[in-house]
């Protein structure tokens, strides 16, 4: 049984919010935890986190995570959090400036340079946390922010390990080239967003998500369904991504720096993946020194939910165990 309540502490105002759970039912549960509001600067703009800390841990090590494409922290990030809370290690879950509670505009702005930007500032700010072992740091990312772990892994060559699930590896140079018909319209909707962007400053978005056949940054058959069992039934998703993001995704390869990850590193693929060849996926872990790589038998969006969810929490619960006890 998981008891849930809300305290308020003594010197915080009333938009600090506090939960406290205590240990479920579960063998793997062992401690309570709280979950705070709490926020940090990235180049000015204020991003938003929830910190999970357990109690009656004096020192614990912390995970950072962050979502994927075009997601907020919201989107089955919390069940995630939870499960490690209760091993007795510390989260910092936040959102990308310009996405969910965190500031900056232009909206639903995903670029992966500035993500990377808002990583090491989250990176920065875990590490000042009070209660925190600042020496245990583990980086959590999954799909495009799998991709974006690799990366600050490379960057900082102090990180603990680093969980990349179902990761965005880079585009592939043997890729199929699409349709001209699609072809022609993509680059149509990148000029229109450069010429609206340098015009009036505000991007021309597109869709993130769609059903085959229509146009968006991700429409196989299992994208649309698939991404917004993610979303929390209480909340609006707006669907859209500058159409720009396609010519940045050419210049972004994390595999061509994997091999500069020198830390622990669970890299988990889909082997029913339609948007992330586990192929791909392999290839990247192979270039880690220290990558150990594992298969979940299911689609990209399968991970985060169900009996699939509870396959790959127990993945990442046994490999954090072996880095952080």
């Amino acid at each position: 049984m998981v008891l849930m309540s809300e305290v308020w502490g003594p010197n915080t105002s009333p938009h600090t919010e506090y939960k406290i759970k205590a240990p479920g039912d579960r063998m793997d549960q062992k401690f309570a935890f709280e979950r705070t509001e709490e926020e940090f600067s990235s180049s000015g703009t204020t991003c938003a986190a929830w910190l999970y800390k357990p109690l009656g841990v004096a020192r614990a090590p912390i995970i950072v995570m962050a979502h994927g494409f075009a997601a907020e922290r919201c989107f089955g990030l919390p069940d995630f959090a939870e499960r490690f809370a209760a091993q007795g290690w510390a989260v910092l879950v936040f959102d990308y400036r310009t996405f969910g509670d965190s500031e900056g505009t232009p909206r639903n702005d995903v670029n992966p340079f500035k993500h990377g930007d808002d990583w090491d500032a989250a990176i920065a700010s875990a590490r000042g946390l009070p209660g925190i072992d600042s020496a245990k740091i583990v980086l959590w990312g999954t799909s495009f922010s799998g991709g974006h772990v690799t990366c600050a892994a490379a960057r900082h060559d102090d990180i603990t390990a680093i969980i990349a699930q179902v990761p965005f590896t880079g585009m592939p140079a043997d890729a199929p080239r699409p349709p001209l018909l699609s072809m022609l319209r993509l680059l149509m909707h990148m000029l229109l967003d450069r010429t609206k962007t340098a015009i009036t400053g505000r991007p021309h978005y597109i869709p993130a998500i769609a059903r085959p056949g229509s146009f968006a940054a991700m429409n196989t058959e299992e994208s649309f369904d698939g991404y917004m069992a993610l979303v929390p039934a209480e909340k609006s998703f707006a669907n859209q991504v500058p159409a720009k993001i396609f010519g940045m995704m050419a210049d972004y390869n994390p595999t061509a720096v994997a091999d500069q990850v020198n830390c622990p590193a669970l890299v988990i693929a889909a082997v029913d993946d339609s948007l992330i060849a586990v192929e791909q996926v392999a290839a990247m872990a192979d270039r880690m020194p220290r990558g150990i790589f594992k298969t979940l038998d299911c689609n990209h969006f399968a991970p985060y939910r169900g009996e699939m969810f509870e396959k790959n929490i127990a993945l990442q619960i046994e490999f954090l165990k072996g880095v952080l006890d």
